[in-house]
């Protein structure tokens, strides 16, 4: 699937306003000088993902994905529409992060049970989740897998299950299980 001029791309257009939601939470941080009440936030991201500047030996021991906490001690945060800077302690020693908001995979803010995953939206992931629920939902023949294959295809697709669980790829989190229970 290509961006054609005739193609309305609404899975980049959500992406883009989720992430908008990361800056804008970022940015009332920045506007108020800390975070509200018990507000905290859990921001993982992809230590790979171009763009990214982190120190070598954080790199090394997270390798593929990192999470930091934002809440009571962090320093220079930074936000633009491309990147956010934060400048964190590991083992007493500052260092600056610098983090592209696309290489951000999951936003949360335990405290209001508010949480948000992201999933690279490329053409070439997009085309071969388009190949995978066709080979799924291909005709009945001798090679058709039964239910319990296909339900183990579309989970390593990436795809959300109902109960919020996602295949190798990640942890899909499901916003239901951050809401409260009255």
């Amino acid at each position: 699937m290509s961006d054609s001029p005739d193609m309305l791309r609404y899975d980049k257009m959500v992406e883009h306003a989720l992430r908008g939601v990361v800056k804008r939470a970022i940015e009332n941080v920045i506007e108020e000088g800390e975070l509200p009440g018990d507000h905290h936030f859990y921001i993982t991201f992809l230590t790979e993902y171009p763009g990214v500047k982190i120190p070598e030996y954080l790199k090394e021991r997270y390798p593929g994905e990192m999470t930091i906490v934002l809440q009571y001690q962090f320093f220079d945060l930074y936000v633009d529409d491309e990147k956010m800077q934060v400048k964190l302690s590991f083992n007493n020693i500052p260092e600056l992060l610098t983090i592209p908001l696309s290489a951000i995979s999951i936003f949360a803010d335990p405290s209001v049970n508010f949480a948000l995953q992201f999933q690279p939206v490329t053409d070439d992931l997009h085309d071969s989740l388009l190949d995978a629920l066709d080979e799924i939902d291909g005709g009945e023949d001798d090679n058709t897998p039964d239910d319990s294959d296909k339900k183990s295809k579309k989970k390593s697709t990436g795809k959300k299950k109902k109960d919020g669980n996602s295949g190798d790829s990640g942890q899909v989190i499901s916003l239901d299980s951050f809401r409260k229970k009255d």
